[in-house]
């Protein structure tokens, strides 16, 4: 150890083993080794500070400390080729304003970039990175012990998407965010109250945009401090478990933001992206794409996948853009794009990267899920990779959105030329395990939200909407729904803007948001509509062909046979009396769930709470039922032992 001004040479958190890994792209906790970590040196205290530049030939940290001065904290390049510079400073504390200032090889280019590794930043616009701690108590034990029960594939998830700054605004303060604190209490009790099990969070990564809600990504490793510290964070996820509910944080490893703090010509080199713009610049986000072919890079990305597992104790990712990452064509024309080294359109690399990192979180986090948002026919996206998949858990069914939203965008009238478009998604529901996402991306950039999208007037608008509700929750895949639609807001969402919880004083919207705690708790407490999933076994259509009267019926059974249940969607305006189902058992049939009831703002037409079957034949089973399929409804039935 030697002491030359103000810092501290010969100490260092690497070792050679952390290096020859880093270097190989499979060091899979670097933000233990990198960054700022607040330290004891020879009995001083201060901090170690390390930092990625192997195209710089000078990094200084600067900082509130040294009144930003670029000489007086000059970092030592290690001797092993690694590119990583490093020191440790003594008298530096947590709370201290720092960033790297680092002079380039590349004609002396110079710039000053936050720490790649922080912990915790500025509250945006400022710029710095703070030197933080991540110590905090866990309580949750019983929920980390238990939540491979919790995120299996053959349990219930009901995923409520949730944007932190617009969800709530504090009272009487215009415009004001809760913090991480106040939104856990509150968050937590409306989970409960609507029957949700899981929460999914738009990325709380640091952004310096905030109209980007968190989708250019600046802080891998720091959640935003818009809403707090770091122990913020930790105690309202601690708090959502202890209220049984799982964490889901969107994670963005396609593409990072063009920011001059950030991570984008970081030491004057290309050293984070390709340089190549055919591959390093998306012209959709004007953002920069990660290069998955550089060891450091990947070791960088897969690092921040298990910092947020292992620090924050999260339950599952959802990997965004995952289709921008497996294609060099993504979005791009002819010759604005470079071939992979046999001539095709698949990126290699990021394939390699993408299977390398599911197996890893796999492997470390048993109990967890990895979750696509892949919006192409690739094949295999939700299948382990010792069978050639990429090894996600599980994938949005973006298909069955498109085609869904469009069909119910449809006036009634004309829905029978377009009746494909409600049975296609069963040709391929078992090819992946599918979750059923109406996301936010339904409800912004002037798509206008859910219950604007609905044909008709104000009473068939909700009866369509109540519909496509209970018609997600019937099919095959797991459930999500973006914050707001589940009380039918109105206006589009706007992320400076709270949710219109103003319009639950009014009749439908409150039986809109009935309609969805029920849907919701009979999904959870139903294993026909959970356990069987992902396995063709599971569904059986009773009739997909009346394109003629719009009507289609299915049945849901789980594993092992025990639990049944039909499901009738009448997709038109005209009640059905006297429509025959045929079904594969007799017996009495109860009408467990009516979205034409009254307390959810329907006429109240039904079937009296249930039916006995009728020993004549249909559709080529020996029994039916003979019902009355309410308008614009969906009708759930179970089958009792006959009285």
């Amino acid at each position: 150890m030697k002491t030359i001004g103000n810092i501290k040479y010969g100490h260092s958190l690497l070792t050679d083993q952390d290096i020859y890994l880093f270097r190989e792209g499979s060091h899979l906790r670097l933000y233990e080794k990198l960054g700022s970590h607040c330290m004891d040196v020879d009995g001083e205290a201060g901090v170690h500070f390390a930092v990625w530049a192997p195209n710089a030939k000078k990094v200084s940290v600067i900082g509130d400390f040294n009144e930003w001065n670029q000489d007086t904290h000059i970092l030592s390049a290690r001797m092993d080729s690694s590119g990583i510079w490093e020191g440790f400073i003594p008298g530096v504390k947590k709370g201290d304003l720092y960033k790297y200032a680092i002079i380039s090889n590349n004609k002396d280019f110079r710039t000053e970039k936050r720490d790649p590794f922080a912990f915790y930043s500025e509250i945006p616009p400022e710029t710095a990175s703070v030197v933080w701690d991540l110590d905090y108590t866990w309580k949750d034990s019983p929920w980390m012990k238990d939540r491979h029960q919790r995120n299996a594939l053959n349990a219930p998830m009901a995923v409520y998407e949730f944007h932190l700054g617009s969800w709530r605004k504090k009272k009487n303060e215009a415009g004001q965010f809760l913090n991480y604190r106040e939104i856990a209490e509150q968050l937590a009790q409306y989970l409960h109250d609507m029957n949700f099990t899981h929460v999914e969070f738009l990325p709380v990564m640091e952004h310096p945009f905030y109209g980007s809600w968190g989708y250019q990504t600046i802080g891998y490793f720091a959640p935003t401090s818009r809403y707090g510290i770091p122990q913020d964070l930790m105690y309202m996820i601690e708090h959502l478990h202890e209220k049984g509910f799982g964490i889901i944080l969107d994670w963005v490893p396609s593409h990072f933001p063009s920011d001059g703090h950030g991570l984008a010509y970081f030491d004057g080199s290309h050293l984070f992206e390709h340089a190549d713009p055919r591959k390093g610049f998306h012209p959709d986000w004007k953002s920069y794409i990660f290069n998955y072919g550089r060891n450091e890079t990947r070791a960088f990305l897969m690092s921040s996948a298990m910092f947020w597992f292992d620090k924050y104790h999260i339950d599952g990712i959802r990997v965004d853009a995952v289709a921008s990452m497996l294609y060099l064509d993504y979005s791009r024309k002819a010759g604005e794009w470079i071939p992979n080294e046999y001539g095709g359109r698949e990126n290699i690399e990021a394939v390699d990267f993408i299977k390398r990192l599911n197996l890893e979180v796999y492997k470390n986090y048993p109990g967890v899920q990895m979750i696509a948002e892949e919006s192409t026919a690739w094949p295999m996206v939700s299948r382990p990779t010792f069978t050639g998949g990429l090894g996600f858990g599980m994938k949005w069914n973006m298909g069955w959105m498109h085609d869904t939203i469009d069909y119910f965008s449809k006036d009634p009238i004309h829905r029978k030329y377009h009746h494909n478009q409600l049975t296609f998604s069963l040709s391929y529901a078992f090819t992946e395990n599918f979750l059923l996402s109406l996301s936010h991306d339904e409800v912004v950039h002037g798509k206008g939200s859910l219950i604007n999208k609905m044909p008709g007037d104000d009473w068939q608008k909700f009866a369509n909407l109540r519909l496509l509700y209970g018609y997600l929750y019937g099919h095959p895949g797991k459930k999500l729904l973006f914050m707001g639609q589940e009380f039918a807001q109105r206006a589009e969402w706007n992320h400076d803007k709270e949710l219109e919880w103003e319009v639950l004083q009014q009749a439908p919207h409150a039986q809109m948001q009935r309609w969805v705690k029920e849907l919701n708790y009979f999904y959870k407490t139903e294993p026909a509509l959970f356990d069987n999933d992902f396995d063709k076994d599971g569904f059986q259509w009773m009739d997909c062909r009346d394109w003629e009267r719009g009507i289609i019926s299915f049945m849901r059974s789980d594993t092992a046979k025990t639990h049944t249940i039909l499901v009738v969607c009448n997709f038109t305006p005209v009640a059905r009396t006297n429509y025959k189902i045929g079904i594969p058992m007799d017996g009495y049939w109860k009408e467990i769930l009516n979205s034409d009831a009254k307390e959810y703002g329907g006429t109240g037409q039904g079937n009296l709470g249930g039916l006995e079957s009728s020993p004549l034949p249909s559709q080529g089973r020996y029994n039916s039922l003979s019902l009355t399929v309410p308008p614009l409804s969906v009708l759930f039935f179970k089958p009792e032992r006959s009285q």
